[in-house]
């Protein structure tokens, strides 16, 4: 065989090698596999915050509910005459029971009130959120068809106080 031809077969041969070792070497494109790798990690941790952000206002809203519901029962007359309006003020703020819920899907009939007597002048009002239940914006159980891992529970928030003796 000519040298020429030799030269020019060797010259190929250590193209073709420089260029798969700069093929293996380089960095073009990393940047977007380790996006893509990165990206729905990042998504499902911003989604959980943000889910678990609306629980606890979610149950916090209704515990200062409930906790509004019994002061205002500590003060009311224990026949139970002002049990309607606490549980407006409940529900919506106010005892009037204008404007909307604090809470959406929260009603009037998820509030219980119950009163005991523990002595003679001792009396107690619990107020408890029944019924109620939270629903998720991103919910696992649905996205993966498994119950067990669903986000939709009760929240059941309860206050207890004693009531005020009559003067």
């Amino acid at each position: 065989m000519h040298m020429r031809v030799k030269k020019i077969r060797l010259l190929r041969r250590l193209s073709r090698r420089r260029f798969l070792r700069n093929l293996v070497r380089g960095e073009q494109g990393v940047q977007l596999a380790e996006l893509a790798i990165v990206l729905p990690i990042f998504l499902l941790l911003f989604a959980a915050t943000a889910e678990f952000g609306r629980f606890f206002y979610s149950y916090s809203t209704l515990a200062k509910a409930s906790r509004a519901g019994a002061r205002y029962l500590m003060s009311a007359p224990i026949d139970g005459s002002d049990d309607t309006k606490a549980k407006k003020l409940v529900v919506y703020g106010n005892e009037a029971g204008t404007g909307s819920a604090l809470i959406t899907d929260f009603q009037t009939t998820n509030v219980n009130i119950t009163r005991t007597t523990v002595g003679p002048d001792a009396h107690t009002v619990k107020v408890t959120i029944t019924g109620f239940k939270y629903k998720p914006l991103f919910d696992l159980g649905k996205m993966l068809k498994t119950p067990a891992l669903s986000l939709n529970v009760d929240l059941t928030p309860s206050v207890t106080m004693r009531v005020l003796p009559s003067i």
